[in-house]
């Protein structure tokens, strides 16, 4: 991909308003999003996220009532609710040093520095603390940019939302008492041909505005 494509793909994407409820997202291409969504980055990579994608009609309709009425949420070819972790432990520390011996075919003890920068990274903030809850939100939306920057390479449109009630998203989703809470949302599928938003100039500060070189 050369760079004119590049920035042409970025600036067709939008905030999609309007689906296309009759165009579903093939099947080779949705694995794939799922795919570079599982390889978006994370601090200390510990990944601590949770990707659900909402298939059920009814469901989605209900979640729907709890989205400010927001249509994507239902219309939509896909829904991803991106979960993130309410707290973390030298469990899931451990976890991950356990996958990265498999994968790495290194042993654990070669690791032991490593986990001790990241339990103690932890332990500074408090398990199950505010401050570790806005980090792992936090990873979350670095999973949310692959999936946006990932789906407009593809020609797919999308909608990030924050207006939702995570309450009743987590309590209609089973994610009370999991360890993660429903941090944002997510529709992906194709633009409905009358969505007046996809022909709207995008509205961007100048470089000049926003870049600075010291």
């Amino acid at each position: 991909m050369n760079t004119e494509t590049l920035l042409q793909k970025l600036g067709a994407r939008y905030a999609c308003k309007k689906f296309d409820n009759t165009k579903q997202i093939p099947e080779a291409t949705w694995s794939a999003l799922e795919e570079a969504v599982r390889l978006a980055p994370s601090s200390f990579g510990l990944q601590p996220w949770k990707f659900i994608v909402v298939k059920d009609k009814a469901l989605r309709a209900t979640l729907r009532q709890h989205s400010w009425d927001q249509s994507q949420v239902e219309t939509a070819s896909h829904l991803v609710v991106i979960a993130t972790r309410t707290s973390m432990s030298e469990k899931e520390v451990q976890a991950h040093l356990e996958n990265i011996a498999q994968t790495r075919s290194v042993p654990l003890e070669a690791l032991k520095d490593y986990a001790g920068m990241m339990n103690g990274f932890i332990s500074a903030y408090g398990a199950n603390s505010d401050a570790v809850r806005s980090w792992t939100a936090k990873q979350g939306y670095i999973a949310l940019g692959f999936l946006l920057e990932s789906a407009a390479m593809l020609d797919i449109d999308t909608c990030p939302m924050e207006g939702f009630d995570a309450a009743q998203y987590n309590e209609l989703l089973g994610l009370n008492h999991s360890g993660f809470t429903a941090t944002v949302v997510c529709a992906v599928g194709y633009r409905a041909a009358d969505d007046g938003f996809a022909q709207a100039k995008k509205v961007r500060f100048s470089k000049e505005q926003v870049i600075e070189y010291r």
